[in-house]
């Protein structure tokens, strides 16, 4: 095989991993947004610390994603942006949305671990704006 063809197949297929790993907090802010608790549980570690406003806890994939669905039933969201991200580490990433509901306005923090070749969300944080 040529080397400049491997090269750039090469190229190619590292530049759309990190592409598709580089939006993911993008993508997570899309789904607030649509309050798409199975897609936002999709990226859920195995068990999560889940902070919701005032109740904390470490909860299993599927309960954390009940309790993100009512959230989104009490706090239908209508806007959704990146307000912070760090994603400097290799195996940690971390983002802060700022998420506009029709019952106030919420400060949403996500970190996330790398396992594998994939990062999951090890706690999810949404708090009051202040």
């Amino acid at each position: 095989m040529n080397p400049l063809l491997s090269l750039v197949i090469l190229f190619v297929n590292v530049s759309s991993f990190l592409v598709s790993q580089g939006d993911i907090i993008d993508n997570l802010s899309a789904h607030f947004k649509s309050a798409n608790s199975k897609e936002i549980a999709a990226n859920f570690s195995p068990s999560i610390d889940l902070i919701i406003i005032d109740e904390e806890d470490v909860y299993s994939k599927a309960q954390a994603e009940q309790i993100l669905r009512s959230f989104f039933s009490k706090y239908p969201p209508v806007k959704s942006s990146v307000i912070h991200r760090l994603n400097t580490n290799p195996n940690y990433r971390y983002g802060a949305l700022s998420l506009v509901t029709k019952n106030g306005t919420f400060r949403v923090s996500i970190t996330m671990k790398k396992s594998g070749n994939s990062f999951f969300i090890t706690e999810l944080r949404i708090e009051t704006e202040k």
